[in-house]
């Protein structure tokens, strides 16, 4: 009986990152466009082309970048060894970063650090978000148009830990806040001198954990309703640099009551002070939905303001705004606009044509 091949680096890379699956907004018509950044939301709706007060583009699925398909492996991985589903891997799009350690005959491998969160990349990829390690594209050179805006404001604020917080909302459900947020945490953290907090205090329907490929666990609710519980030991450290989760925790149906609490910004200021350079991301409920979001308002520097294009009424804007004046710096971001294909867009300057 001849002795099983032990898979390489590679094969063990494809194991924690499958990019083999066809993103699922590639067309098969050059005719159909494509928005930077489209995502999905609960009800399969896309969330959208992103932008700060401005326009993004759409970019004809002839120019969008390509997932190559599926390279079968010679041997399939028994569940003991690779993905558990007893299944042949794949391997293709292996994150930079991965490829930099070792080399591919390299008998040892570390073990994964259970202390650190694995961030799904392939359901980044599939649902248009922003991916880590990956070339950069469309979508993420409008985030990095946001966060600027962001980070010029927070230089115009006097206190210091107020200007390190930032609220995501929207007006109602469905207009891509928590698209928008995660994006922004993870354009956010790309900064050289951040560390990056997104907070899912979306109490009522938080998603974070689920887009990011996270498990759900205690979290912000636990750490207001406990004063023993200090809340730093619910952060999660992912791996991604500089980026870190904090999840809704446990339900309650006195959520408001809780964030409305003097508890409230004794934890906030905890998650201040235990790193210095932090950055801390609240992905809010709707304003217009749940009234957490009002509260969380009066909490933080500046409150981004999610709105979705050809679908968030006037009358809806000015009623969130006026729910959220508890904070000074209210900004507009629009969202799930669509272009003509051939607009000079993000993303294509210095690519090869």
């Amino acid at each position: 009986m001849s002795a099983v091949r032990k898979p390489s680096l590679l094969e063990r890379a494809a194991a924690r990152y499958d990019y083999g699956a066809v993103h699922p907004l590639q067309a098969d018509s050059p005719a159909e466009t494509w928005t930077p950044a489209q995502g999905w939301g609960d009800e399969g709706s896309s969330d959208g082309a992103v932008t700060h007060i401005r326009h993004a583009g759409a970019v004809p699925a002839s120019t969008m970048p390509h997932v190559p398909p599926s390279a079968a492996l010679a041997e399939p991985w028994t569940p003991a060894q690779g993905r558990g589903d007893g299944g042949v891997d794949t391997l293709s799009a292996i994150p930079a970063e991965f490829l930099a350690q070792g080399s591919d005959e390299d008998p040892v491998f570390a073990a994964p650090d259970p202390d650190v969160a694995l961030v799904d990349r392939g359901m980044l990829a599939e649902n248009g978000m922003i991916v880590p390690g990956a070339p950069v594209g469309a979508l993420a050179e409008e985030f990095r148009l946001v966060k600027r805006q962001l980070l010029v404001t927070r230089g115009r604020i006097g206190d210091p830990e107020h200007a390190r917080t930032v609220l995501v909302c929207s007006a109602r459900p469905g207009d891509g806040k928590t698209f928008c947020a995660i994006n922004l945490a993870l354009s956010l953290a790309a900064e050289r001198d951040l560390e990056v907090l997104l907070v899912d205090a979306d109490v009522a329907k938080p998603d974070v954990p689920r887009r990011l490929g996270l498990g759900d666990g205690p979290g912000l609710l636990d750490a207001l309703a406990d004063p023993a519980i200090d809340v730093e030991t619910l952060v999660r450290r992912t791996d991604v640099p500089q980026l870190s989760v904090l999840t809704a925790g446990t339900r309650t149906t006195t959520d408001t009551e809780l964030l409305a609490s003097a508890r409230t910004r004794d934890v906030l200021s905890r998650l201040l002070d235990a790193e210095p350079r932090r950055v801390v991301v609240f992905d809010s409920p709707p304003a217009l939905a749940a009234s957490p979001a009002g509260v969380l308002a009066m909490l933080v520097g500046q409150v981004m303001l999610v709105v979705r294009a050809d679908r968030t009424p006037e009358s809806d804007l000015r009623a969130a705004v006026q729910l959220l004046d508890g904070c000074e710096h209210i900004q507009l971001m629009l969202n799930a606009v669509s272009f003509v294909p051939g607009g000079q867009r993000y993303g294509a300057y210095g690519q090869e044509g």
